[in-house]
């Protein structure tokens, strides 16, 4: 455990909060108009985080909201199968769980969301009430809960202030989701978290789109200096900025199936190495391991 992260009590060391919708892929890298076999998966990047890093032996919990419906009961039933809790799940019984379609046809892979009134949305700071903070030593978020509603971003600063007033930790994977709202609306609101969070995740790319910038240190400073700003520069490989200096680290080579879910594999890579009290460098190096796992997939979360 990183000498900034308390002790866990006999709960989860790390939460993830945030929706996971049931996922609809090809079973092969074919396009969605014409694939014949489908795979249907929990899809949802904090829950994705949550699937690593308990499938990399740390207690880990998923705190969302999830329709009363066939594909809400699935989607526990598979997170729970893979050793993460999902105790603090609250099963809906009027709104849908939401679902997605990948399309890995073409150059690149198109991604269509139905999520809209969904469980998850409905959520607000009332869900934290259950989370035993004192004993929590790291709350995972990203910038994705906060574009699904006013009450969502109501969730994010309660979760935030809570975080801050028990001493845990909060990772914020910025997470910018063009289809939830624009790049002018959004870029103030995420900037303001990334000010809040401990440790800061943004691709290069959409940091661009944000913020005008995607240079780490002009980031770094912009951003308020985290105690830790990891961007991501697709296969190019990733840049740690924090008070002790700048780590880079290249990604690893890999044939891409597609690519939707590997910056949510690269930031539970990260933190496994947070957990068991690694150096910035070797963060870095987790962090791209299970990148390059799930860019050889079709799927969000691939463990194999």
């Amino acid at each position: 455990m990183h000498e900034f992260l308390k002790t866990p009590g006999d709960g989860p060391a790390v939460l993830c909060l945030g929706e996971t919708m049931a996922l609809v892929a090809p079973a092969e890298a074919e396009p969605l108009e014409t694939a014949q076999r489908f795979v249907l998966s929990a899809g949802g990047a904090e829950s994705t985080v949550a699937l690593y890093l308990a499938g990399a032996g740390h207690r880990t919990a998923w705190l969302s909201r999830v329709g009363n419906d066939p594909l809400g009961r699935r989607l526990l039933g598979q997170l729970q199968a893979h050793g993460v809790d999902t105790s603090l799940v609250a099963l809906d019984p009027e709104a849908p769980t939401g679902v997605y379609f990948k399309d890995p046809g073409g150059s690149a892979t198109s991604v269509y969301y139905y999520r809209s009134g969904s469980a998850a949305s409905a959520m607000g700071p009332p869900v934290l009430d259950a989370v035993d903070w004192a004993a929590l030593p790291l709350l995972h978020l990203s910038g994705i809960t906060a574009g699904l509603s006013p009450s969502c971003r109501d969730l994010l600063d309660a979760a935030f202030t809570t975080a801050e007033e028990h001493g845990t930790v909060v990772s914020f994977d910025v997470n910018h989701r063009p289809g939830l709202w624009s790049a002018p609306e959004s870029a103030p609101v995420l900037a303001g978290y990334a000010r809040r969070a401990d440790i800061v995740f943004v691709g290069r790319d959409e940091a661009e789109i944000l913020w005008g910038t995607g240079d780490p240190g002009e980031l770094y400073d912009g951003l308020g200096r985290p105690a830790h700003l990891v961007v991501k520069d697709g296969a190019v490989g990733a840049t740690d900025v924090s008070a002790s200096g700048t780590v880079f680290v290249p990604a690893h080579a890999v044939e891409v199936v597609e690519v939707v879910g590997a910056g949510d594999a690269f930031a539970a890579g990260y933190l496994c190495g947070l957990l068991t009290g690694a150096q910035t460098g070797a963060c870095l190096r987790l962090g791209h391991d299970l990148a390059a796992r799930a860019l050889s997939s079709v799927h969000d979360f691939d463990l194999v």
